[in-house]
């Protein structure tokens, strides 16, 4: 069933992969990285469903959800999530282990028999994405219509596609918590600026300028970051009309 991985279109797809996680700069792209990923691995391996699981911390307790297949069976598709041990999905998440199956239906751990039975599904690989200091991320599946004996091969390569997910999520990541130190940077050059404003002001020192500020803040129920604003735009207001 899986192609001969020795072909030159394998090295390319290996290499596409990891071109395309590298360019992931944002939350926007990651989904269509995703779509992208399982759609290479089904074309590279001749596997008839790739599906790529992603555990979602801000769910309690945490959740593992569906985010991308190539599938295009409504049973499928539908918004699907699983505990962190249920079913196969949440065996290799908790092992963090590869697993194989050879056929679904006479597994104790594959749980969706009905929809096996459904689409035709018999042999089944599935790998875990591992994050930083071996997080784990999420969960690609793999699965065959016909009889499939999942060699090393086969797992290492997705392992390796399982690592580029890993890599798009970690720089992703990186990116938002970046635009979150800048915005928090801004904040406080802002709320700095202001309290300067106040101490020439109001003749205060730092810590009563501040306490000021504090003061408008909770009597206005504004946050700290608009007072601050305010007080620069009455200033940069003043010194406009003098």
């Amino acid at each position: 069933m899986m192609r001969d991985h020795h072909s030159p279109s394998y090295d390319q797809y290996i290499k596409a992969l990891t071109e395309i996680s590298r360019a992931v700069t944002s939350d926007l792209f990651l989904e269509d990285v995703f779509k992208l990923m399982v759609m290479v691995v089904a074309r590279v391996t001749g596997v008839d469903i790739c599906s790529l699981w992603l555990v979602d911390e801000d769910s309690t307790p945490p959740k593992i959800r569906l985010k991308a297949t190539q599938a295009i069976e409504p049973e499928y598709m539908i918004d699907r999530s699983l505990d962190m041990n249920e079913g196969v999905v949440g065996h290799v998440a908790t092992t963090r282990e590869p697993l194989v199956i050879a056929d679904v239906l006479q597994s104790d751990i594959f749980k969706e028999k009905e929809m096996a039975k459904k689409m035709g599904l018999v042999s089944m690989a599935g790998v875990p994405l591992l994050g930083k200091k071996g997080r784990i991320v999420g969960v690609l599946n793999c699965f065959t219509s016909v009889p499939h004996d999942f060699s090393k091969t086969d797992l290492n390569l997705l392992a390796a596609v399982a690592n580029q997910a890993a890599m798009a999520i970690h720089t992703s990541e990186l990116i938002v918590r970046t635009k979150l130190i800048e915005e928090e940077l801004k904040s406080r050059k802002k709320i700095e600026r202001a309290k300067e404003v106040i101490m020439e002001r109001q003749k205060l020192n730092g810590d009563e300028a501040y306490r000021w500020m504090r003061k408008r803040s909770m009597d206005s129920r504004k946050s700290l970051l608009e007072v601050s604003e305010a007080i620069l735009l009455s200033t940069e207001l003043y010194e406009q009309g003098r």
